[in-house]
């Protein structure tokens, strides 16, 4: 069971999680908590103030984040667990103050004493919950998740390395055995050396995916504040609702092109042990969410969701080089390579390629290489609107119903085929809620779509 930061923001999502885990006391669980809301943002900040050369204004920015910790502890604790917590949060500052002193007087070494600083928002908050879940009798137990799950030293978005699952089962089993219930920090990790490591975007799901997997769990649950994976962005289409169950394969195509509530790596450990992810909700616990399955049927309107990803920028390389030529698309992806720069869609042409780019700090650069291959044109401010669904691929006319929906929009970069489950398409971002929310209504307002829907989700 793990619980993201807003559901664990103050004294009353403390008491809501332990009303949770503690309806779940029949089973064996295992807890993975998110740092408080906003913490991580803070120390993240912190960091910067301390390599700007102040590290006494670095370390006094945390103190509201500090005092927040001790405002719940106060309001849910007795006097042993709140002196225990006040006694964590002091020497979480201690040290925190020793490295950003250091910083300070030496930023080069920032990227491991960076992932330090911030691993103490996941340490804090996971002995607090411990602490709470056995003020509301939950036999619970703190473990340090650096004990668990061992990465490389890829400091900042570390890789977990085999040995986790070795780790994790020696750590946690003998808990569980004894009945107890271990609750651990996500995102955070350490190196064979011991050295701490933070396992980047999405880190918290990808830790209870890891330890889920490690011992084989019946289901890992992801508890957020959204009832599962939504048809479509709430914030764009207010009739967007809960999809009751995903393919893995839809699941991870969704977490790409930009749905919120999952990273795609946190779904490779589940598929790798064939274990069903839940997405559910903190604040309505009893509403199903989204189960996410190895396998999952077409649903009866073919399009299950309505992913999308704003800030994209595309690069076309033209060149009649490329025309019958071999190895013109290695040397394009090497110089992405080159820089450390993922691509998201590619489209190929006779004499062309278009790519693009969710991360364009190094387009400058990029843009550079690229023109000893060819002409290069650069566009920004573009969205990546994808529809998914399994057998999108092989239903005649998805297309059609997509496109006629938005035919005066002008579309770029069609990528349809790569994926069985998706048709992914380009448009200016200017145009990208007007186009979201007319391809929800036609693919789940209509009352063609509504009966399709209801009968996909009517028990037989």
């Amino acid at each position: 069971m793990k619980f993201g930061g807003t559901s664990v923001e103050d004294a009353d999502a403390f008491r809501n999680v332990a009303r949770i885990v503690r309806s779940a006391a029949g089973e064996p669980a295992v807890v993975v908590v998110s740092a408080i809301g906003g913490f991580t943002d803070a120390l993240l900040s912190s960091v910067e103030r301390a390599a700007g050369g102040d590290a006494r204004a670095a370390t006094k920015s945390l103190d509201d984040c500090f005092g927040r910790h001790a405002t719940i502890a106060n309001e849910l604790l007795d006097a042993n667990s709140r002196a225990e917590i006040e006694s964590a949060i002091i020497e979480a500052k201690r040290r925190i103050r020793q490295l950003h002193k250091i910083i300070a007087a030496h930023p080069v070494t920032s990227p491991p004493l960076q992932d330090e600083i911030i691993a103490y928002g996941e340490l804090l908050s996971s002995q607090l919950l411990a602490a709470v879940l056995r003020n509301n009798e939950v036999s619970a137990r703190y473990v340090d998740a650096r004990r668990c799950v061992k990465t490389d030293d890829n400091y900042g978005s570390a890789a977990p390395l085999a040995e986790s699952s070795i780790a994790t089962r020696g750590e946690l089993v003998p808990l569980l055995d004894r009945n107890e219930t271990p609750v651990l920090g996500g995102f955070i990790g350490s190196t064979t050396k011991g050295v701490t490591t933070t396992l980047g975007r999405g880190g918290s799901d990808y830790s209870a995916a890891i330890v889920g997997a490690a011992l084989t769990a019946r289901e890992i649950q992801i508890w957020t504040d959204v009832s599962g994976v939504l048809t479509a962005d709430p914030r764009v289409v207010s009739q967007a609702h809960t999809i009751p169950v995903l393919s893995y394969q839809e699941a991870a195509e969704l977490a790409y092109f930009g749905a919120k509530v999952l990273h795609p790596k946190t779904i490779q450990p589940a598929i790798d042990q064939d274990i069903p992810v839940r997405v559910c909700n903190s604040r309505s616990p009893h509403e199903a969410g989204t189960l996410i399955v190895a396998e999952s049927e077409a649903a009866p309107q073919t399009v299950k969701a309505i992913a999308h990803k704003n800030g994209i920028t595309t690069v076309q390389v033209t060149s009649a080089r490329m025309l019958g030529a071999y190895g013109f698309l290695r040397g394009l992806f090497e110089v992405f390579d080159r820089h450390r720069t993922a691509v998201d869609v590619v489209t190929t042409s006779e004499v062309s390629v278009s790519l693009s780019l969710d991360n364009a700090g190094n387009l400058a650069e990029i843009v550079s290489d690229l023109q000893e291959l060819g002409t290069v044109e650069v566009e920004r401010q573009r969205t990546i609107v994808s529809v998914i669904g399994e057998g999108l691929r092989n239903t005649p006319g998805i297309a059609a119903r997509v496109f006629s929906a938005i035919g005066d929009i002008n579309v770029s970069m069609i990528s349809v085929g790569a994926s069985s489950v998706n048709l992914t398409f380009m448009v200016d971002e200017a145009y990208a809620r007007e186009v979201i929310i007319r391809l929800h209504r036609v693919c789940f307002e209509t009352d063609t779509a509504r009966a399709a829907t209801m009968a996909e989700e009517v028990p037989a």
